[in-house]
């Protein structure tokens, strides 16, 4: 199969032309740049230019304006000036949408300027067209006629130009010939690629955005081997998710989908799109880019194979920043290539496992709360991982996230337990419970094939993807169907490592579920959601994964900064660690447990404060699981950029909002006063709203 990347096992960048953006490289492998967007009225010059000091000073390379009309981008001379005048040469990026002379103004002024193919020159009225090939063709030389006058301006300017394909504002006329797919995405752009190439112009990124990263991932994947096929070349790529959102859960979507891409060698120039100052969003970009700084030293090539050991869990390993037996500044050794790639890296399709208990085959992926370091285990500390208990009436009240499992170590618990909690424990503590039924072991990778008492249902067996043979335990696990592997990696790569290991799982036909381990050592809270989403969720967003366990050493954890406050995402460790464990299920879309709010990032285009509404909104409907709610400054981020919520929120005018169920008007014009209250009384009318727990509604 061909693959998107140059390799799925040795971290390499992607090559791409190199772009100019005033006196900024950007690509054929130049530092990832970062990069985010005002939110001020383009119009109001000093606060513009204030809050692009703001980004500057925070680490912007590059700082994007909105230019929605011909007024807006005729003040971004002023603004640039400003900014020149102070002694910011910082590169500005005109973002255009709808307005073709907008576009034209702002390229003979700022360095760069990003167009939507999906509304440059289409519409978007939710229409499906059946087209000839010759009636396509005529709308394919309307945009030739229409998109050729900016790419002579940018050519004559030296301007650069983002063609910026968002999977919310596909065209009526790519709908309807490739439907609302990731390779409608990429030919959205190609299309306008095409245009830009015939005039000999070069100086163009390209980026696939979604607010599902399953969607992004592989539209950028696509449109690389399109690139590369059609072209022979590849040029440059701008990464985000769109709409992510605020807060953890913003940061998570981001990250799952940024970063399963940087894993790959891939992204040229990044922003991280949160309902949040923009200022606060580079901090973010930062923590993702300084993941992949130096990753391509690594050592001898050990030889072909499956990589395993029967190492220990992640907690009782050496420091993995450092690796296994790898001291600090030695190379690590290099992860074997795969001859096979056994999956499409372009579709989703879940690995096909057997279900052990509850875990595998159909069932969504189960969640591992890890309490080893815990001094003791009381009925509050369940608590934190969604079940708590109330003495007087003896009884468990069980969220929506609550864990699967509890991983005890050597400990174990004197109460009695939820009935949907299950423990883990290691094999020796496992050996003395008399309630086998409820307690189930834990291997250390060899120790499996040690002769004793196993249980004649579940065993969980640690296995470290980056050690070494372990050919007797794989030929036992293959016809035992009581095991569930626990993966992880002592390799600083540990994200490859383990894909490796499950690709060679899947060409062996060993059909066992697999739960994902993650350790992280990162000293801030920002860090660890980064670390965690990427290297658990890339996997997700593959299919490989039946379970999740995430771990850290909550003493070396500091608060992290987010939107000028001390973040802390939850009430102690363990709240974090399963709140995070959810959310990247949630963000993968393997499993659903709470409201999913697509939240767009403002900018000087939003008609109502868009953190507060955002804040509001989420305060009395996060109860309502599996629903998605987009909540979009303006019309430009309206319909089209919510893609597949169920209820959008729009802004239609100052003041004025518009409600849609789905893609539907459902009411125009609803004063903001009272426009939160409206979207309640719309979910009730849809039978998508219920009475929150125990919270009343004000």
């Amino acid at each position: 199969m061909q693959l998107y990347c140059n390799s799925l096992t040795q971290y390499t960048r992607l090559k791409t032309l190199e772009v100019k953006i005033g006196d900024l490289l950007l690509g054929n492998f130049h530092p990832v740049r970062v990069q985010t967007m005002t939110t001020t009225d383009t119009m109001d010059t000093l606060a513009t230019v204030e809050q692009s000091i703001r980004c500057i000073e925070a680490g912007a390379e590059l700082v994007r304006i909105t230019a929605p009309s011909k007024k807006e981008a005729e003040n971004l001379l002023p603004i640039k000036n400003e900014l020149r005048k102070r002694g910011y040469q910082t590169p500005l990026i005109a973002d255009i949408h709808f307005t073709p002379n907008a576009a034209e103004i702002a390229a003979r002024i700022v360095e760069k300027v990003r167009v939507n193919p999906g509304n440059y020159v289409d519409k978007k009225k939710f229409e499906f067209i059946e087209y000839t090939d010759a009636d396509y063709q005529e709308e394919i030389d309307r945009i030739r006629t229409r998109f050729t006058p900016l790419v002579k301006i940018c050519k004559e300017y030296g301007t650069a130009m983002r063609i910026g394909t968002n999977h919310g504002s596909l065209s009526d006329r790519i709908m309807s010939r490739y439907g609302d797919t990731p390779m409608g995405m990429v030919e959205s752009a190609m299309e306008f690629l095409r245009v830009a190439r015939d005039e000999s112009y070069h100086n163009i990124i390209l980026s696939m955005k979604s607010s599902n990263p399953q969607v992004m991932v592989q539209a950028y994947r696509l449109l690389i081997r399109n690139m590369e096929d059609e072209f022979g070349i590849c040029y440059p790529l701008h990464l985000g998710v769109t709409e992510a959102g605020d807060g953890e859960d913003g940061r998570i979507k981001s990250a799952i989908g940024i970063g399963t891409l940087l894993e790959d060698g891939i992204g040229d120039t990044i922003r991280v799109s949160l309902t949040e100052d923009p200022e606060f969003e580079i901090p973010v970009c930062k923590d993702l880019v300084k993941r992949y700084e130096g990753r391509n030293g690594v050592g001898p090539q050990p030889p072909a194979g499956l990589l395993s050991s029967a190492g220990s869990l992640p907690s009782e390993r050496p420091d993995p920043s450092t690796g296994s037996g790898v001291s600090s500044g030695e190379a690590a050794p290099a992860i074997p290539p795969i001859e096979k790639v056994p999956y499409s890296p372009f579709d989703y399709r879940r690995r096909k496992s057997v279900a052990v208990s509850t875990i595998g085959d159909h069932h969504v992926p189960v969640v591992v709360a890890d309490f080893r370091k815990a001094a003791a285990i009381g009925h509050e500390d369940l608590a934190t991982i969604g079940y708590s208990y109330d003495p007087a009436s003896d009884k468990w009240n069980i969220g929506d996230a609550a864990a699967d499992y509890l991983y005890t170590g050597n400990k174990t618990i004197d109460f009695e337990l939820p009935g949907t909690l299950k423990v883990i424990c290691d094999h020796k503590t496992w050996l003395q419970r008399p309630d086998k039924q409820k307690y189930w072991p834990l291997y250390q990778g060899k120790e499996y094939l040690q002769p004793g008492e196993h249980s004649t249902l579940l065993n969980f067996v640690s296995v470290d993807t980056a050690g070494e043979g372990t050919e007797e335990l794989l030929q036992k696990i293959r016809q035992d169907n009581t095991v569930v592997l626990c993966l992880w990696s002592s390799h600083p790569n540990a994200m490859p490592s383990v894909r490796r290991f499950i690709m060679e799982l899947m060409n062996r036909n060993i059909d066992c579920p697999l739960i994902l381990a993650v350790d992280s050592a990162d000293s801030s809270i920002d860090e660890q959601l980064i670390h965690f989403s990427t290297e658990a969720g890339a996997l997700f967003l593959d299919g490989m994964g039946d379970g999740i366990w995430l771990m850290n050493d909550p003493d070396k954890l500091v608060n992290a900064r987010v939107s000028g406050r001390t973040y802390l995402p939850a009430k102690n460790n363990h709240q974090f660690i399963n709140n995070t464990s959810f959310s990247i299920l949630q963000a993968t879309r393997t499993r659903i447990s709470k409201t999913e709010y697509i939240s767009c990032p403002s900018c000087g285009r939003t008609l109502f404060d868009l953190q507060e509404t955002t804040g509001r909104i989420r305060s009395i409907t996060h109860h309502l699981k599996g629903v998605k709610i987009a909540i979009m400054g303006c019309i430009v981020n309206g319909p089209g950029e919510m893609a597949d919520a169920d209820f959008g929120y729009v802004g239609s005018g100052p003041g004025k909002i518009t409600l849609y169920r789905g893609k539907e008007v459902v009411k125009r014009g609803v004063d903001s006063a009272i426009a939160v209250e409206e979207l309640i009384n719309l979910l009730k009318e849809s039978d998508a709203w219920i009475d929150p727990p125990f919270v009343a509604i004000r």
